[in-house]
């Protein structure tokens, strides 16, 4: 029996595998200490036995040895480069990958190919909790807290997050306080819920602001706690001033009653947490809507609280780590930014190379994509642990950027619908054929471990950086161990300070939390309980204001589509979709529409519907249920379709896209 870890999301719930890659829960890991396991978790070992592996490198789809595609790629990338510069080539990277290939894949583009395009699909996740929480607190820990303190807690409230469904494990945690769920659909987790509050989609932000308005009017504020713990709570008090409930409710269609009793039942409770997941971040406002919900929260007094708090409940495998180790356009590693004199210095001294030669920031996520191609644009394309043609906003304009490369190659164990148009396609490991490290929704450094070899001709994805670093002149290890030690002393004095961590120790204690500066520090299981990451240690009151979705509906698009996951499948669907169960479990994807909406617009359950945006159209079935508003569709978005629909318009501080709302057409199809 090997111990690791899910391959799937950010819970990374404990498990071990057998012989006959038979999948089992361990008990030693407490997102899932109680033995569960969702259904993607123990159809895992499918993954690796599914027919559709790649195991040979392809070049224009042609099966080649490994020197040979490797040779290719760097002839191309260095041709590329001394024609059109250093940013000509540009890396995209995923939440999914370990700690090691995040931090390698960072390294690789400023040092082998020198250039500032790198981002990576976290963008589209975590992006505005993580700005928000930086300026409230000065750190971006997605839970500063262990994922077990919330069932010590009387009341939680879940604002965006369909956790029933995306990370099942994840509600046996609240099975003890009384959940609030703030969501436009009564979705599985919602229909769990002691409250539920279903606004318009786009205006989570203005139910913030008069959750806020009504804890100042009805004197629920922790006002010795606001006193000495934060600044800026007058100026936020004030900007809060316009949204009284009568107001709120007319933009968010959520009775006063019902607001109030949230309120109330948060200020009442002993111990309580607010949490946020994509239903509230993904908009072009997420960073200040998050804001909002934080603000309620300093003024009740639960951040840097034991046994209350803020958090976000990250959604990607390693979502939290991903975003802290330098494959970030405008990051290096241990969350430094890239722009820190202090912090290239130190970098760039483990490194090996001059301050100086290091790129600044680069293009985020949509941006990088939206770019390539053009005239000012990356001409290359190196791809890993992402499938955009699926995943992106707007996804058919950006399958037209890829399309318009002079060089794409990605990294895949499967032909997924990117791969599908790459010059070169790498086959890589999965999860349990190497070792490395995760780091959980709970900030938690965990290591997964090789159980299985991989097949014959597959690499790791540190083999191919290894592999193109050594034919651009650059010696890189591909050994996981090697990495995450040269990771522990670049991460040094960072804000996410991994340099006491050891895989022993590890093992050890079922997992570290960061920081852990040194290796007798005991971790930092909850980060705030004496002061914030600010300089002055105190957590910053932000005001923030409401304003419409960036496209709202008309009398073209008369209808709000929003989109999330399904319980079976896993982000752009490459890996679930090829799982026999979990395609029985759910075979195709849906518009879920309300009964009124389909009697209006003549559409039966089983219909094929006709889904239409300004950026493209999409079909799939109908499916009928009161669980939607009335002016509100749902579309899945694990298959190719939902996002052709989405816009990929832009939050000014965390560059995320607002996948969560946009105006749309339904039509029966014809």
């Amino acid at each position: 029996m090997t111990k690791t870890h899910c391959p799937y999301c950010a819970l990374q719930c404990g498990m071990e595998i057998g012989p006959g890659l038979a999948i089992s829960p361990r008990t030693d890991i407490p997102a899932n200490a109680s033995g569960a396991l969702c259904q993607k978790g123990w159809t895992a070992g499918e993954l690796l036995t599914n027919g559709t592996r790649l195991t040979t490198p392809l070049l224009h789809g042609r099966p080649v040895e490994w020197d040979v595609a490797l040779d290719y790629v760097a002839y191309r990338l260095s041709a590329l480069r001394a024609e059109h510069g250093p940013d000509a080539v540009a890396v995209f990277g995923g939440g999914g990958l370990t700690n090691e290939k995040a931090y390698q894949l960072g390294k690789f583009a400023r040092v082998a190919l020198g250039t500032s395009q790198i981002d990576y699909n976290g963008r589209f996740c975590m992006s505005s909790a993580a700005a928000a929480s930086i300026r409230a607190f000065g750190m971006d820990r997605g839970m500063p807290f262990p994922i077990t303190d919330l069932a010590g807690a009387d009341v939680v409230l879940l604002a965006g997050g369909n956790v029933a469904e995306t990370m099942p494990p994840f509600v046996r945690h609240l099975s003890g306080p009384r959940v609030i769920v703030i969501d436009p659909r009564r979705t599985q987790t919602a229909k769990l819920a002691w409250l539920h509050l279903q606004p318009t989609p786009g205006t989570d932000l203005a139910l913030a602001l008069g959750l806020l308005h009504l804890a100042i009017a009805d004197e629920l504020v922790d006002e010795a706690y606001v006193a000495a713990r934060t600044t800026g709570f007058d100026e936020v008090g004030t900007s809060v001033s316009a949204w009284w409930p009568e107001r709120v409710e007319r933009v968010t269609g959520v009775p006063v009653y019902r607001m109030r009793q949230a309120v109330r039942a948060l200020a009442a409770a002993g111990n309580a947490y607010i949490l946020t997941g994509r239903g509230a971040e993904q908009h072009a406002k997420g960073t200040d809507t998050v804001s909002a919900f934080i603000n309620l929260a300093l003024a009740l007094g639960l951040p840097g609280t034991y046994g209350s708090g803020y958090g976000c409940v990250t959604g990607q495998g390693n979502g939290q780590g991903g975003r802290e180790h330098g494959q970030k356009a405008d990051q290096l590693p241990g969350y430094r930014k890239i722009d820190d004199p202090a912090a290239r210095e130190h970098v760039a001294g483990v490194w090996g190379v001059p301050a100086g030669s290091l790129p600044g920031p680069g293009r985020s996520a949509y941006e990088l994509l939206d770019a390539l191609g053009t005239p000012e644009g990356p001409r290359a394309l190196l791809l890993f642990g992402s499938n955009p043609i699926i995943s992106a906003p707007a996804s058919e304009r950006v399958a037209e950027r890829i399309g318009a490369l002079d060089l794409l190659v990605t990294c895949d164990f499967v032909m997924s619908e990117t791969a599908a148009l790459a010059d070169v396609v790498f086959p890589v490991t999965q999860w349990a054929e190497e070792s490395g490290t995760m780091t959980n929704l709970e900030g938690r450094v965990l290591l997964r471990r090789r159980a299985v070899d991989p097949p014959e001709g597959v690499r790791s994805d540190l083999d191919v950086i290894a592999g193109l670093a050594g034919r651009l002149g650059h010696d890189f290890p591909a050994d996981p161990a090697e990495v995450f030690d040269e990771l522990r002393r670049a991460s040094a004095g960072g804000p996410a300070d991994y340099s006491g961590i050891t895989y022993e120790r590890i093992a050890d204690e079922s997992g570290v939390f960061w920081p852990c500066p040194s290796p007798g520090h005991p971790g930092t299981p909850r980060p705030f309980l004496d002061s914030f990451a600010t300089p002055d240690g105190r957590a910053r009151f932000v005001p923030v204001q409401h304003r419409p979705a960036a496209e709202e509906t008309d009398e073209d698009y008369p209808v709000y589509l929003t989109t999330g996951r399904v319980l079976a499948h896993y982000q752009s669907g490459a890996q679930t979709r090829r799982i026999a169960p979990l395609v029985k479990a759910a075979p195709e994807p849906y518009v879920e529409l309300h009964p009124d909406l389909a009697e209006q617009l003549d559409i039966a359950a089983g219909d094929v519907v006709r889904v239409s945006s300004r950026r493209g159209q999409s079909k799939a079935v109908a499916r009928i249920s009161d669980a939607i508003r009335r002016d509100t569709v749902f579309m899945p978005f694990h298959w190719e379709g939902a996002n052709r629909l989405t816009n990929p318009a832009l939050d000014p501080t965390s560059r995320m896209p607002e996948f969560k709302v946009c105006a749309v057409r339904v039509e029966r199809d014809s």
